[in-house]
């Protein structure tokens, strides 16, 4: 029998679709609850719930590499750092349905915010963490969430991504003082000058070391990761400035100023300043 390349596919389930039992499409589409009459508003719930969504993908990523990492599996650590930066591209993209508007369109429904700030994040949060960017003060916001809160807390007390690739550095044979390998882990990572030269000579070994070219290639989908980090608080820094000036932020901040204080404080610090000694 010749087979039927036009046939339909199937359209009766007698419930809900498989469909939406695995996606929960109607569940993710009733989030959205506007709280003014202003159009503008939905795009702005939406585009910050898929924000969340690109959170959540890019921490369970980011943990898998952590985990691979103080495994020595720098092969699968490596992967599932590359597999990311779609995801940290498409989160970077996420900020272009609200990027253009104006001061006037953004204050039609800002009310509706009341002290609302996506520096209340959780998820974002967690994503900070896991990367090294860390403050017990950040823990603040989320006391009055449990669930949210011991999440984060767990997360303070286990080593980042970075924490984890500077330890492979070390056993690798790249030689890191104890400040490094047993700091506190709820601490933020600072610039270290013995890091800065371990990444340095990793690069130095480029094509003439083959047992430092998995290192090389962590230390480049690291600096991708950075990178994307980077743009991604550049553009919410722009968003921010094209809609509302140097105004206080909806959560109290100093807005403008306080973004431009965060942007600018690199991730990995030690994969930049590495560089400048290649």
């Amino acid at each position: 029998m010749p087979v039927d390349d036009e046939s339909e596919p199937r359209l009766d389930f007698g419930g809900a679709t498989p469909y939406e039992d695995y996606v929960r499409a109607s569940v993710l589409t009733s989030l959205q609850q506007p709280r003014s009459g202003d159009p503008a508003e939905m795009a702005f719930l939406v585009t910050t719930q898929v924000m969340e969504l690109w959170f959540r993908l890019l921490t369970h990523e980011w943990d898998h590499a952590r985990r691979a990492l103080r495994d020595d599996d720098v092969v699968t650590g490596v992967t599932s750092l590359r597999r990311s930066l779609p995801t940290l591209a498409a989160l970077v993209a996420s900020w272009q349905p609200i990027a253009w508007l104006t001061p006037t369109q953004f204050n039609s429904y800002r009310s509706a915010l009341g002290e609302g700030s996506g520096f209340q994040s959780a998820q974002y949060r967690h994503l900070e963490f896991v990367l090294g960017d860390r403050s017990t003060n950040f823990l603040t916001p989320h006391r009055a969430d449990p669930v949210a809160h011991a999440s984060l807390e767990r997360e303070l007390a286990t080593p980042s991504l970075y924490d984890e690739a500077l330890r492979l550095l070390h056993r690798r044979g790249h030689r890191l003082p104890a400040s490094v390998l047993d700091r506190e882990p709820s601490l933020r990572h600072e610039h270290t000058e013995a890091v800065e030269r371990a990444w340095a000579d990793i690069y130095r070994a480029e094509g003439t070391a083959d047992e430092e070219r998995d290192l090389l290639s962590l230390g480049e989908v690291l600096t991708d990761v950075a990178e994307g980090v980077w743009r991604w608080r550049q553009d919410h820094l722009m968003a921010t400035r094209r809609a509302m000036g140097d105004k206080t932020g909806t959560g109290g901040s100093s807005g403008v100023a306080w973004l431009t204080k965060r942007a600018a404080r690199p991730v990995f610090p030690e994969l930049w300043s590495a560089r400048g000694r290649v």
